[in-house]
């Protein structure tokens, strides 16, 4: 509660009566008037280095002292009156989350413009669990809008996606905060707090894709989850559950695949996801399970899984290979784990590999129409 401190007044009693009445006021009279005056004063101002007595007086509508404000104004200017103001996050990283120790995020080395706050008017309708993508009505679509703004130089354009984000908050942060913007983040979908990180990946400059679960060859042993798109579902179901999985969060570009070995190679399966997500406005960005798969909408296959061997060595010369990709066919796309040597040696090509003669580009740079 708000309130100033406001110093006890001990008014002398001085009966001012004799000054008025009686025909012989002296000096003595004139004198204990001035006295009575100066200790009045020296109450109001409080004993000289003493502590004064106080009174709490609450500045809330109807207890506030009529003038505190005035009281308060300096010679020129306005009262110093201040008002605290606290931001609070609409989409906390996770529920129930712990407030940081400081409230200052960690510097981002990327200095340079995030991208455009999500959800963009125009580009998302409400569906039965969140807000799903749409196409606009000027025929722009979040594939578009979403996407890492590229410009080509004529140089080979190298990309690369990092997956398996948000499930490890130290890895996530990690490839966020220390990954050059032009790398592409992809998000696990179960993750808890997932708008929150894809928040800040946005923040940062980073393009996003959601994981999309599919069923591989090896299910159920390998499972990916309960709304995993299955080979053998009715496209209704299909559609559902791809449905649940776009309103987990807003702000991704795309999808990508996670596992779906089985689900990829099933015609029926994938032209039912190839319809909704063309018809949503996406971009499909696979690991190399979809090569010849198009669709209809824009497209882009990663050439190689860069972390398959889980060694620096092993890393760089995928990496190598890449860049040796991109200078045959102009362009290169690798995916890649946010493992912790991975991260650390993506992070140290990428701030290298211009320097050889490359243009390092967001996924979405690479996709076409197919």
């Amino acid at each position: 509660m708000a309130s100033i401190a406001l110093p006890r007044l001990k008014a002398p009693q001085i009966d001012l009566r004799g000054v008025f009445t009686s025909p012989a006021v002296g000096l003595g009279a004139a004198s204990a008037l001035f006295a009575g005056c100066v200790f009045a004063l020296a109450n109001l101002l409080g004993p000289v280095g003493g502590a004064a007595t106080e009174v709490r007086v609450p500045l809330e509508a109807g207890h506030a002292p009529a003038g505190w404000r005035e009281a308060l104004k300096p010679a020129h200017g306005q009262p110093h009156t201040y008002r605290d103001v606290v931001s609070l996050s609409e989409r906390p990283l996770a529920p129930g989350a712990a407030a940081p120790a400081t409230p200052s995020p960690p510097a981002p080395v990327y200095a340079g413009p995030g991208l455009a706050v999500s959800p963009i008017a125009g580009f998302y309708a409400p569906g039965p669990g969140g807000p799903l993508p749409i196409i606009a009505q000027d025929g722009r679509t979040p594939a578009q809008a979403y996407a890492r703004p590229f410009t080509a130089n004529g140089r080979p354009k190298v990309a690369l996606v990092i997956g398996g984000l948000g499930l490890n908050a130290r890895a996530t942060r990690q490839a966020i905060e220390t990954l050059r913007p032009e790398i592409t983040l992809s998000f696990v979908v179960y993750a808890a707090g997932l708008q929150g990180w894809i928040d800040m990946a946005r923040a940062h400059g980073h393009e996003v894709l959601l994981e999309t679960p599919m069923e591989p060859v090896d299910y159920p042993d390998n499972d990916p989850g309960p709304y995993t798109l299955m080979a053998a579902g009715q496209p209704p179901e299909t559609v559902k559950k791809l449905e649940w999985i776009l309103s987990r969060a807003t702000g991704y570009f795309g999808l990508t695949n996670y596992l779906g070995s089985r689900f990829l190679a099933t015609d029926a399966a994938y032209n039912a996801f190839a319809s909704s997500v063309k018809g949503r406005g996406l971009a499909f960005i696979d690991d190399g399970s979809a090569a010849r798969r198009g669709g209809g909408m824009a497209r882009a296959t990663a050439e190689r899984v860069i972390d398959d061997k889980l060694s620096g060595p092993a890393i760089d010369q995928q990496l190598s290979a890449l860049e040796s990709g991109a200078l045959q066919r102009g362009q290169a796309l690798g995916s890649g784990f946010a493992y912790p040597v991975t991260l650390e040696k993506v992070a140290s090509w990428a701030n290298a590999v211009e320097q050889r003669g490359y243009l390092l580009a967001p996924a979405s740079a690479l996709t076409a129409k197919r």
